[in-house]
């Protein structure tokens, strides 16, 4: 009877023993948080919020998304969308509201990029990228990621695209071949003068010059705020002084330029107050001055319906805003940090995944021609527009059969071929000079577009504008950041 009992009870142990080192072993498995091939483990789902026309089709590409990344790091991805004019406002009720989501699209322009990271809102991703989002720095340009950097930390990660700002004389090139135009030997806004007078002269109805209440040439300076005129010169390299770009002779030089073409009917009598107009459309009209990509002639001929052509007239900059332009970041609450960098990292480096997420379902949004391109199919354009910047590494889509076979070893020279601009890098805090700050954005407002366009005279607003500006505490605010700026170069050396 002892024996038995004796037996009985090794038994019992023995299979005890058994139990927890397999349950130790499964506890194992599961703090891994590896892949998830092979185990029961659930994946992550990573809420992604991005600003774009919302698409009817994207919840079904997320799902064909979603196969793919469950394999390859464990997470599947919804998508939220908010249009054009309602992501900043409803990003901020998201961000101040603390609703928890994981990657979101950022810039200067959309979900204030520098305002939110400053404010905690986005993860600081540097320790997270060295453990989790190596390939990051190895396809991200590295004036990208100077560029991103506020205080030292890194808190959104740029896509991968044209990096600096350069802009050009663009010009529509029947208007061109028409009256026998040397395009290509105008350097300079007071280049445009006998050129505008032959086409007014010829064309009377046309205001050969486009512009609309955005217009803006290009200054010699880098602004702290697009909002403000206070910036230090390009050439500035090492002294980093900030001037007021209107108080400037090349600035009132070009202001002067300006008006004399307004006087003499070059633009439309409304330029200060128009939103756009209808002469894009209707080709007509002679030259405007946006900023320019490779192979931006093609695109840009594509896209009106009619051959554009170009010359630079600035050289190309990588200025903090260019840099910015379209970024991912963490939120400071997602459940799963490094799943989303995780993610962050394969939407940067996994050409099949940049593909889906960029262009749908091969054979319902496009068919592939070849290894490196594809043609879009009808559904694309029904329910799957996205818009490409958005969405992570250019260098890794597919190319179009209308694109050059160089496509993006062009765009790779072009990124090399930019300066960087002596601001690159620094970021203004203005929790000090908050209604300072709104008071001048007022006065922008006030005096930019009548002054750019040339509606007015210089010699008179200018003085008008620099009064008002200093009223509402423009010296206060200058000086504040060049305090800020001085402590930022000297944290360089």
């Amino acid at each position: 009877m002892a024996k038995a009992k004796k037996l009985l009870m090794m038994t019992f142990c023995l299979v005890m023993v058994a139990s927890l080192v397999l349950t130790g072993c499964g506890s194992k498995k599961e703090a891994t948080g590896g892949s998830t091939e092979g185990t029961a483990e659930k994946p992550v789902e990573l809420i992604w919020y991005t600003i774009g026309t919302p698409q009817k089709d994207v919840d079904k590409v997320m799902a064909k998304v979603s196969e793919y990344t469950k394999e390859k790091i464990g997470v599947t991805v919804k998508m939220k969308m908010y249009d054009w004019g309602e992501y900043n406002e409803k990003m901020q009720v998201i961000a101040n509201s603390g609703e928890p989501y994981d990657i979101a699209f950022t810039a200067s322009w959309a979900f204030d990029y520098v305002t939110n990271a400053k404010k905690g809102a986005f993860l600081a991703l540097d320790d997270l990228m060295a453990t989790k989002g190596q390939d990051i720095a190895k396809n991200v340009h590295p004036s990208f990621l100077e560029g991103a950097k506020i205080d030292g930390k890194t808190y959104a990660i740029p896509v991968n695209k044209e990096l600096p700002a350069q802009k050009v004389f663009r010009f529509n090139k029947k208007v061109v071949d028409k009256y026998g135009i040397d395009y290509k030997n105008v350097k300079t806004l007071q280049d445009l003068e006998p050129i505008l007078a032959k086409v007014k002269a010829g064309e009377p109805g046309m205001y050969p010059l486009s512009a609309d209440k955005q217009f803006k040439f290009g200054l010699n300076y880098d602004l702290i705020s697009e909002n403000l005129p206070i910036g230090v010169a390009l050439n500035d390299t090492n002294e980093l002084k900030l001037v007021n770009v209107l108080e400037q002779p090349d600035t009132m030089k070009d202001l002067e330029t300006m008006h004399e073409y307004y006087k003499k009917g070059y633009l439309k009598k409304d330029a200060s107050t128009a939103s756009s107009g209808d002469e894009m459309k209707t080709g007509n009209w002679l030259i405007d001055m946006p900023d320019t990509q490779p192979f931006a002639d093609a695109l840009w001929s594509q896209s009106m319906g009619y051959e554009v052509v170009s010359t630079p007239y600035t050289k190309p900059y990588v200025y903090n805003w260019s840099v910015m332009g379209a970024m991912h970041a963490v939120s400071a609450n997602s459940a799963y940090p490094e799943k989303a960098v995780e993610f962050l990292n394969l939407l940067n480096s996994d050409k099949t995944l940049r593909n889906m997420i960029n262009h749908g379902i091969e054979g319902e949004h496009f068919k592939r021609v070849d290894a490196e391109t594809i043609e879009f199919l009808p559904a694309k354009t029904e329910g799957y527009d996205m818009p490409g910047f958005t969405l992570g590494n250019f260098f890794l889509l597919d190319k179009l059969p209308t694109d050059p076979k160089d496509k993006w070893e062009q765009f790779e020279k072009f990124n090399n071929s930019a300066e960087n601009a002596p601001l690159l890098g620094f970021h203004f805090n203005a929790d000090s000079v908050k209604s300072e700050v709104a008071a001048l954005q007022n006065v922008k407002e006030e005096f930019y577009a009548s002054l750019f366009t040339g509606t007015v005279d210089p010699k008179v607003y200018v003085p008008k504008a620099i009064e008002k500006f200093k009223a509402a505490g423009l010296d206060k605010v200058q000086a504040e950041m060049q305090k800020q700026l001085d402590a930022w170069k000297a944290s360089k050396k």
